[in-house]
């Protein structure tokens, strides 16, 4: 009798501890499920780079021309305006040239019009292929006219031959003396005395007189440095006195000039997520040194060529933006840029642990309805590294469990 009793007091506690570790299972079930509601809120995608900022204006001027500094008119960190005279260069000799060519242009101009008047240059314009031309044609002509002279003519057809040969033979003449004109093997106009080539060289007078005073005009535009745009002097590498030879004039920066109000971020982004970064696209900067500062930018070059760095594909990108009044972002600093290439506004949105897949691996998720846990399939859309899209299946305000 007490062994029954003992077997059944044993079984009692084992139902007992089996229903308190069933009680026990549901409640560690139910405390690690997470009861999420379908809310609406806004999405973007985003690709990740980091990079470089520096000035998109920055312009580092130099002259056109050797010689010796003869004015500094900035100093670093001055404000300067578009068209202001920064630096010039000793122009004495070239205004000497420029005042030589001046005159040799006005008296080869001089000559040729003293050779010329009172006809316009078009006078001497003499065409030599189409003289040559025209002497062919009035050749040609002629033996018309003379083949027909061997025919046997009436007295009235006799008269027209004549007087067809007579122009024929004019228009031979006028074509042979503008071919000779041409030539330079006659004179032109008839009482003037004057050949073609003697004027044809006054017209190279005149050519190359004005080339030089071109050429020395031009010198002293390059004497001149002058802003090309508002800004601020970044460096000033010159003093009044410094000689620039021939060998270095072209390469020694005078004056750098920036544009504090835009700057630009250099980035690479490697090949996986390059194809989704396009022309246009919104983008976020932040500094590393100013990390509460976020900057909106766009991105305004993708590069077609891939650098390899340890054996991956990186391609450069560049986001320019508009620097806030009275920022203290400065070139070289090192930035971050998330770069929007999709977004949603006003979407349902799930976390993405929420997210399972069916036997067939379509996407469903886990609602509570009525207390009971049931899957739903649901249609995705954009996602990032913590929310979905839901574009159907859910409505806001289902509660989506979390397992």
């Amino acid at each position: 009798m007490k062994k029954k009793l003992k077997v059944g007091l044993l079984l009692a506690l084992a139902c007992l501890v089996m229903v308190n570790l069933g009680a026990c299972a549901r409640q560690a079930e139910e405390g690690q499920r997470q009861l999420v509601k379908v809310k609406r809120g806004d999405l973007a995608v985003t690709v990740n780079a980091n990079g470089a900022l520096s000035f998109v204006g920055d312009r580092k001027l130099v002259f056109g021309i050797s010689g010796t500094i003869a004015e500094v008119n900035v100093a670093e960190g001055d404000r300067v305006s578009q068209g202001k005279v920064l630096a010039s260069l000793d122009t004495t000799s070239l205004k000497l040239a420029a005042e030589t060519a001046k005159v040799d242009l006005d008296i080869a101009t001089n000559s040729y019009t003293k050779l010329t008047y009172p006809y316009s240059p078009s006078t001497f314009a003499i065409n030599v292929p189409t003289a040559l031309a025209a002497v062919v044609g009035a050749e040609a002509a002629l033996n018309e006219v003379l083949k027909s002279l061997t025919l046997e003519l009436s007295f009235d057809q006799y008269s027209q031959v004549q007087q067809q040969l007579k122009k024929a033979q004019d228009n031979l003449t006028k074509a042979e003396e503008m071919l000779g004109r041409g030539q330079g093997g006659a004179f032109y106009p008839s009482n003037s005395g004057v050949d073609f080539w003697t004027i044809r060289a006054t017209q190279l007078g005149m050519e190359k007189a004005q080339v030089a005073l071109d050429k020395a005009n031009a010198d002293l535009e390059k004497a001149v440095i002058v802003a090309p745009f508002d800004g601020v002097v970044a460096a000033v590498n010159v003093k009044v006195g410094d000689t620039l030879s021939a060998v270095d004039y072209s390469t020694r920066t005078i004056v750098e000039l920036i544009d504090p109000r835009k700057m630009e971020l250099s980035a690479e982004v490697d090949e996986i997520d390059v194809p989704n970064v396009k022309l246009g696209q919104r983008a976020i900067i932040i500094a590393d040194a100013l990390p509460d500062v976020k900057l909106q930018g766009e991105v305004t070059f993708v590069s077609p060529v891939a650098t390899e760095i340890l054996g991956l594909k990186l391609y450069n990108i560049k986001v320019d933006f508009e620097v806030p009044e009275g920022s203290e972002l400065k070139a070289g600093m090192s930035a971050t840029v998330n770069i929007v290439t999709n977004e949603r506004s006003g979407v349902l949105l799930v976390p993405n642990r929420a997210i399972k897949q069916d036997s067939q691996g379509k996407p469903v998720v886990n609602v509570m309805v009525n207390g009971e846990i049931k899957e739903k399939a649901v249609v995705i859309g954009i996602t990032d590294s913590s929310q979905t899209e839901i574009v159907s299946g859910l409505s806001e305000g289902d509660t989506v469990v979390i397992l």
